[in-house]
């Protein structure tokens, strides 16, 4: 099934973090054409007491704070969302490592929910909950928004329509996995850089298209 109206659920404490990146660039012109709809959930709406706390001291004791479980459990149920074609994520350190081919996997999604992480972590029953803890890489952050962020922009991407020319994902870096994009050049021909003169490769200049495939497909790089 190809999808036309991707929607994007994200919980948060911060959800004023999302406002300047969705909305510029090719991301907001795809929410104006009804490609994508992004819609962000204060967790502390769903918090009880006057503090609106969303966090607390772990059990057996610790550094840091945890997440707590009613707030998201609360949260997940307002938002009504029907399991058919939909996944709800975890953004958290020990999760999956996200990728390209996972994006593509998930932009045949209807609806996708992420769940930004903060403090030291989240009540472990949330995974009762979720369908995938997802990390986009071998570090920590302050919080799961940066996560959410990098998720929804490489699936929304995909989506038919989004970007403009369709042609320009089908041969970019990881399109294919482990390999990387050849090089790209634009005008001018030549241009002087700490005294030397670089130019364009003379093969793109050449108007032959069969080699400059061959020279691209030589220039294209193996992940390591």
């Amino acid at each position: 099934m190809t999808n036309n109206n991707m929607k994007f659920n994200i919980i948060t404490i911060f959800p004023k973090i999302f406002d300047s990146y969705f909305n510029e660039s090719i991301i907001k012109r795809a929410q104006e054409k009804k490609l994508v709809e992004i819609n962000t959930h204060d967790l502390r709406s769903y918090t009880d007491d006057k503090r609106r706390t969303v966090d607390d001291t772990p059990y057996g004791g610790g550094a840091g704070m945890v997440m707590k479980i009613e707030p998201i459990f609360k949260a997940l149920k307002d938002l009504k969302i029907k399991p058919k074609n939909t996944k709800i994520i975890l953004l958290s350190a020990k999760g999956k490592k996200w990728n390209q081919q996972i994006a593509k996997k998930y932009s045949k999604l209807d609806n996708i929910v992420l769940i930004c992480g903060r403090y030291e972590g989240v009540d472990e029953r949330v995974t009762k909950l979720i369908d995938e803890e997802i990390s986009i890489g071998d570090y920590v952050l302050t919080g799961g928004e940066i996560g959410a962020m990098t998720i929804i922009d490489s699936i929304a991407r995909l989506i038919p329509g989004v970007v403009g020319n369709p042609e320009s994902i089908i041969s970019e870096s990881h399109s294919i996995p482990g390999q990387l994009e050849y090089p790209q050049y634009t005008r001018p021909e030549e241009f002087e850089i700490n005294n030397k003169n670089h130019k364009v490769p003379k093969v793109l200049l050449s108007g032959n298209h069969k080699e400059i495939n061959e020279w691209r497909e030589r220039k294209s790089k193996k992940v390591k």
